[in-house]
């Protein structure tokens, strides 16, 4: 989250919002959250797909973009990392958000009338316990916030949504069913794109990169001895295989420390001297722990 010094500095002298954040969905989507929760005093910026959010921030027409990465149950999200992988943004900050997922519908209608429930795939994975013990029948939308929007123009009987309760509230549906998700921990993990790497501060920071080893024996393990060897604590690794080259693969790894201080240079110094490719994906503040947190 922007220090209260930032936030001061993105509102102009007529107390509009000046600092744009693109994301992907419509208004009451979890990323929406994750960008408001960035930058409180911005505006939030819907687009329909992670590839139009890149290109509105690259293009200037939005100042960050804000694209989820990780989902506590149901892993990475692969195409904001493909898409990062080939851009020029940087990671500047990440957010944590904590995913409530509710079952709504027009008002007036009761969870015995209820046959199909719209929602992103994911978040009908995550309440999977739920459809099942009550024989709803699934239907992908491509945003859990879209689906709430589609109930709220086009939810005939029998069809609900779900999504967040920011989402009933926009469109003026109806929660019947509070927190149905599976398990309790669940959290999104999002990433803040920009155009200029983040400055170093007191607090906690994080390196994103990615990287290819060459094809021999121990490459990997010869990369990651980096880390330990400049004693630093390595809090993901993750390989996704390459598009470029068949039966190849990239590693995505997050390191604790930023890349102004000396013994995170050293290990990427290494690391460049050992692996085929690394990219610096960037160094930002890392977002408080929801390890203790409901």
């Amino acid at each position: 989250m922007l220090s209260q010094g930032d936030k001061l500095t993105l509102m102009s002298d007529d107390k509009k919002p000046c600092l744009r954040i693109a994301y992907q969905g419509v208004p009451g989507a979890f990323s929406e959250q994750a960008s408001l929760q960035f930058a409180p005093e911005g505006e939030a910026v819907g687009y329909g797909s992670f590839q139009e959010v890149f290109d509105a921030t690259l293009a200037g027409k939005c100042d960050y973009a804000c694209l989820p990465v990780e989902n506590s149950l149901a892993g990475s999200i692969n195409q904001t990392y493909d898409l990062l992988t080939d851009s020029v943004l940087h990671v500047v900050g990440e957010q944590i958000v904590r995913v409530h997922h509710n079952l709504m519908v027009k008002p007036g209608m009761k969870l015995a009338d209820i046959r199909r429930v719209y929602s992103h795939p994911q978040a009908l994975a995550q309440c999977q316990g739920f459809l099942t013990k009550h024989q709803l029948e699934a239907v992908t939308d491509f945003d859990t916030a879209g689906a709430a929007k589609l109930i709220a123009e086009n939810g005939d009987e029998g069809k609900a949504a779900i999504a967040s309760k920011r989402a009933a509230e926009i469109y003026g549906l109806e929660i019947l069913k509070k927190n149905i998700e599976d398990f309790n921990f669940n959290y999104t993990r999002f990433f803040i794109l920009g155009h200029h790497e983040a400055k170093t501060n007191s607090g906690k920071q994080k390196t994103s990169m990615v990287l290819a080893t060459r094809h021999l024996p121990g490459s990997l393990v010869s990369c990651l001895e980096e880390f330990p060897k400049n004693n630093i604590n390595m809090t993901k690794l993750e390989s996704r295989p390459r598009r470029d080259k068949p039966w190849s693969y990239l590693f995505y790894i997050d390191i604790e420390g930023h890349i102004d201080e000396n013994h995170v240079q050293a290990a990427m110094t290494g690391l460049m001297r050992k692996a085929a490719f690394v990219k610096f994906l960037g160094s930002y503040p890392a977002a408080p722990s929801v390890l203790n947190s409901d």
